[in-house]
């Protein structure tokens, strides 16, 4: 007697992957719908689409949150693989043609992300048009590959070591205050004498709040400030300064044209924090021509921002 034949395992869909790979990261359907794009009824779809064609289960779901199934955990590996072997071809064709294609999720912090990064980003997209770019800002330290994120154009010297970066500009951050604060509570003279003046203080992503770390030719110190006024948001704190509350730490592509204007004066020019300006990105796209291609973009868009 014959046997039936099999059926065929069918091949899964490498949208049906990216999609899978979204909702595992984020635990959620609807966050992962937010980030793609798409509605929460197609990555639904997909994911379920995705569970038929492999025949397991990928996901166990509940009312609160969504959780990966062992099954899930090899599938999240292997469609990692194949979509960066994936992309890597694309890549690969497109430095044949001289024209870098694909997709590109970048993040960064609110300030400097909405001021300098993003109409960087913009002349990038018309001058290569078969790249897709998302820019995603966050007021904290992204986990670029639990999140997905592709780059992270940072400003800060600290770096996690299995992460690779490279440095875009310059920059380092200064103390100012405007005149008119300074006229009415004194110039301080050395780092002691901020305990006796109003700071603004900034938390910020990974800034430690209230903790100045300086350096100047002599070595580096701390200097623990407070006041009456603290924000997470930097363009609030730096208008706060120019408005006369007090003295802030700010970097040099924020406050150089108010220098320039002389709206804030520089307190203590012996004294800076380095937080050079760096892209930032997971091993696995060390070779990636739209990374690089991205970066460069980046160095070259960036420099005059930190020049100051």
């Amino acid at each position: 007697m014959n046997e039936s034949p099999k059926t065929p395992l069918k091949t899964p869909l490498n949208e049906d992957l990216r999609v899978f790979l979204a909702v595992a990261r984020k635990a959620s359907f609807v966050a992962a719908a937010n980030a793609l794009g798409m509605s929460p009824a197609y990555v639904t779809k997909r994911v379920t689409t995705l569970e038929r064609t492999l025949g397991v289960t990928l996901l166990h779901r509940t009312t609160r949150r969504v959780a990966v199934t062992d099954q899930g955990e090899r599938v999240m590996a292997r469609a990692q693989r194949i979509l960066d072997d994936l992309n890597e071809l694309v890549e690969d064709l497109g430095v044949t043609r001289q024209a870098p294609r694909g997709s590109l999720r970048l993040c960064s912090s609110f300030g400097f992300g909405r001021q300098v990064v993003a109409p960087a980003i913009a002349d990038l997209a018309r001058h290569h048009p078969a790249l897709q770019l998302r820019l995603d800002l966050f007021d904290r330290l992204v986990d670029i590959t639990a999140e997905g994120y592709d780059i992270d154009v940072r400003v800060g010297d600290t770096i996690a070591q299995h992460l690779i970066a490279r440095r875009l500009a310059p920059n380092r951050r200064i103390l100012c205050a405007s005149p008119a604060y300074l006229a009415r509570a004194g110039t301080p003279r050395g780092l002691a004498d901020l305990a006796g003046h109003d700071c603004l203080v900034i938390k910020e992503r990974d800034h430690p709040f209230g903790v100045w770390r300086l350096r100047s030719r002599h070595g580096e110190q701390i200097a623990k400030v407070s006041g009456p006024l603290s924000s997470n948001n930097g363009e609030v704190v730096a208008r706060w300064a120019v408005e006369g509350h007090g003295i802030f730490l700010r970097s040099m592509w924020n406050v150089a044209p108010l220098l320039a204007a002389g709206t804030l004066v520089q307190v203590l020019p012996d004294w800076y924090q380095e937080a050079n300006i760096w892209a930032v990105y997971p091993p696995r796209l060390d070779g990636s021509a739209k990374v690089r291609v991205c970066v460069e973009w980046l160095q070259q868009a960036l420099a005059p921002a930190a020049s100051g």
